[in-house]
């Protein structure tokens, strides 16, 4: 018996020596598997750290895409509108080159005209000199044939181009009478005498009286007016051989006075006959086309 107690002892004891030592080792790796799970903690702390880092970067960088793509929209926004507003330029550039090109035309049709007026307004200056030189030559060579007469009875004058010879009634008429006396024959043969070395010059002849209603032969004043003008007219023509063709005779009554005819010496004036002698202007009107 005694023989067989150790080994039973052994029994006994043994399981609780390997029990003790497996407690030990699994402490052990407990404290093994605890320190790596703080580790592992530790670790997965820092990771969520650093992952909440980048997504914190993530959403910055969200953000500026966000505002670079809103400036990127305006940019293009932008230049779309710059490049319409080219194309516009573009488009107004070339209707303005146009409408430059038609009032280039424009200004060069006005000025060819211009200059068209310019030699037409030179020419007809040339014309109106040539008029006025004319016109008082006449005027000398008519006042240097009655200058036998008075000064109160005749007057010799250049006016507007034309040379107005008045004589008065007192040089031609007795009054109220439509003949032509001794003296007024005389002065018309001196003037017709001119007037058939001038034949470019037209004569109007107009009878002139005062206010004072006519009594006897003549109706009224136009009718003594008008009749003293044909008398001149027919002295001219038939006895001094004027051409008809350039001779008018007209009668203007009392409507066209001198001066008043409230007075005697106003009156006395205003009875006259005006011979007016106009040089024709066929090249002047042929240069204004008419």
């Amino acid at each position: 018996m005694k023989k067989y107690l150790p080994v039973l002892l052994a029994i006994v004891f043994l399981p609780g020596c390997v029990a003790k030592k497996l407690l030990v080792q699994s402490q052990m790796q407990t404290a093994v598997l605890r320190t790596d799970s703080t580790k592992l903690a530790n670790r997965v702390l820092g990771l969520n750290g650093d992952i909440t880092g980048l997504q914190k970067k993530i959403a910055d960088l969200d953000k500026r895409i966000a505002d670079i793509t809103v400036q990127n929209n305006l940019l293009t926004d932008q230049i779309n509108l710059l490049n319409s507003k080219n194309n516009q330029l573009g488009q107004l550039t070339e209707a303005q080159k146009d409408k430059l090109s038609q009032t280039e035309q424009t200004l060069a049709q006005q000025k060819e005209n211009l200059l068209t007026q310019q030699q037409k307004l030179q020419q007809l200056q040339s014309l109106l000199t040539q008029q006025q030189n004319q016109s008082l030559l006449l005027k000398n060579r008519m006042a240097e044939a009655l200058k036998g007469f008075s000064s109160n009875d005749l007057s010799v004058v250049q006016k507007n181009g034309k040379v107005y010879v008045s004589l008065s009634e007192n040089l031609l008429f007795p009054s109220g009478s439509a003949v032509v006396n001794r003296n007024g024959v005389d002065a018309l043969s001196k003037l017709a005498a001119v007037l058939n070395t001038e034949l470019d010059v037209s004569v109007n002849i107009e009878g002139h009286t005062d206010s004072i209603p006519i009594r006897g032969k003549y109706k009224d004043n136009w009718d003594l007016s008008t009749a003293r003008a044909n008398a001149i007219v027919r002295i001219l023509v038939n006895n001094y051989k004027v051409d008809p063709v350039r001779v008018i005779a007209s009668g203007h009554s009392y409507f066209d006075p001198l001066q008043s005819n409230s007075t005697p010496e106003g009156r006395a004036k205003n009875r006259r006959t005006e011979i007016i002698l106009s040089p024709k202007l066929d090249e002047m009107y042929k240069l204004l086309g008419m």
